[in-house]
């Protein structure tokens, strides 16, 4: 006590700088919205900043020629070093703001190195690293059975915000453009990055890479994200690996998903996760990241946990290895491989996970309610599984029409909750309570009484 109040005096008189950091741990890295902010209340940081803009505005239309390039170089270092804080800000994953940091976070990269898909722009500190959430998935994968993708999607079913926003995404990745025989991959996409964004991981996760053991489970699996549409071509012709990336880099969500990946999966042979990061964990959750994009990736077939990217490498030329390089990161890359498989035997990688978390949340259903057809058609297997839910979709796909964007959930009708299980009547209210007569009544009852007994 003595100590302490020494240190107290001594923090009031001055004589130890108030700033300085009580806990030795490092300080999370500054948003990027919140040092443009910063940034913004300085006209000179302002006017750079706004400069870079227009920089990039230019580069999205053509190639930025040499002396144009170069005072746009000349621009980013000069922010930098007014602003470094710009320099080093990260961004959070699935936050609501999340596409305007990293609009943010490119442009004062606006003219990186080669080393910029080898630098995640996402901050990585306050996350759970140790993934008890994905503990949560992989320990329901344990269970004894032949088709544990179906379990993984009866679980999904059984929890109304997994089970709405997937047929969300089912119904926006199977429905045809009016006149046409083809999807819009632009809506399915952003569908597929809600359900995976909005879910909690042991739902989506576990639906992603649940464990099979024969092809009726790997075809469940590898039809998830409905890759007719997300992914693949009508025609069937796969496009040039590094064209495909080239697009990406022009994106930038795609752009940061697919820096986050090369980042977390980068494999190593000297750690048990075959990460170089060590983290399985962190490695699913990038690959994740990335289906919804235009580097979507998924299981090669049905009898295998490999996946790969739909793209080859054709027509690189002497980009030929740089083209092989990004390919094998899917297909041979023994970190996400072993990530992957991770998620069917847990127990492979202590130095990932914690003791089992909270239970997970238990709506109230009737068994009879779940799904037992073990058939996964692509398209119709996911979308509904009652003809109020049609109606419901029905619904969302009009609104969708008119707004092109997935910003309503249609929600599920009312289910029995703790709550609600008590009452009774139409309007869902408690029943009327009995009350007894008004003091005042008594009151008057009272003096009658005793009047007629003076009386």
């Amino acid at each position: 006590m003595i100590l302490i109040g020494t240190v107290f005096t001594l923090l009031l008189s001055g004589v130890l700088p108030s700033s300085a950091p009580i806990y030795p741990f490092p300080l999370p890295p500054t948003d990027c919205i919140e040092a443009h902010q910063v940034c913004s209340t300085d006209p000179r940081c302002k006017a750079l900043y706004r400069g870079l803009e227009l920089c990039a505005a230019d580069a999205a239309l053509s190639l930025l020629g040499e002396q144009v390039a170069a005072e746009c170089l000349e621009r980013q270092d000069a922010l930098l070093a007014k602003h470094p804080a710009l320099s080093s800000c990260k961004c959070q994953r699935s936050f609501r703001k999340e596409e305007q940091c990293l609009r943010i976070y490119w442009r004062v990269r606006l003219l990186p190195g080669e080393d910029e898909l080898e630098i995640s722009p996402y901050d990585d500190t306050l996350m759970d690293t140790r993934m008890a959430s994905l503990v949560a998935a992989s320990s329901v994968m344990q269970l004894d059975g032949d088709n544990l993708c179906l379990k993984a999607a009866q679980d999904c079913g059984l929890y109304e915000k997994c089970g709405s926003l997937r047929s969300e995404y089912a119904l926006a990745c199977t429905k045809q453009i009016r006149g046409t025989n083809r999807c819009n991959q632009q809506k399915c996409h952003r569908a597929l990055r809600r359900f995976l964004e909005r879910v909690p991981e042991e739902y989506s996760l576990g639906v992603l890479f649940c464990p099979c053991t024969n092809n009726l489970c790997g075809e469940r699996r590898r039809k998830t994200i409905v890759p007719s549409c997300s992914y693949q071509d009508m025609e069937g012709l796969q496009p040039n690996c590094l064209h495909q990336q080239s697009f990406c880099r022009q994106d930038d969500l795609c752009r940061s998903r697919l820096a986050d990946f090369l980042n977390n999966c980068q494999p190593s042979s000297v750690t048990a996760s075959g990460c170089l990061k060590d983290s399985a964990g962190l490695c699913l959750r990038a690959y994740a990241g990335l289906i919804g994009t235009i580097m979507t990736p998924n299981y090669i077939s049905n009898s295998s946990e490999d996946v790969s990217l739909w793209c080859n490498c054709d027509g690189s030329g002497n980009q030929w290895q740089d083209c092989l390089r990004l390919q094998r990161m899917f297909t041979h890359n023994p970190c996400l491989r072993n990530a992957i498989s991770w998620m069917g035997s847990p127990g492979s990688l202590p130095a990932d996970i914690t003791p089992a978390p909270a239970p997970r949340p238990s709506p109230l259903v009737q068994e009879d309610e779940m799904p037992s057809n073990n058939h996964l058609p692509e398209h119709n297997d996911i979308l509904m599984k009652s003809e109020e839910e049609e109606e419901e979709l029905k619904q969302t796909e009009e609104e969708l029409d008119e707004d092109e964007q997935f910003d309503i959930i249609q929600l599920y009708s009312e289910r029995a909750t703790i709550s609600n299980l008590g009452s009774s009547g139409s309007g869902g209210g408690s029943a009327p309570s009995t009350s007894g007569p008004p003091a005042v009544v008594l009151l008057l009852l009272l003096l009658l009484s005793a009047s007629l007994s003076w009386g």
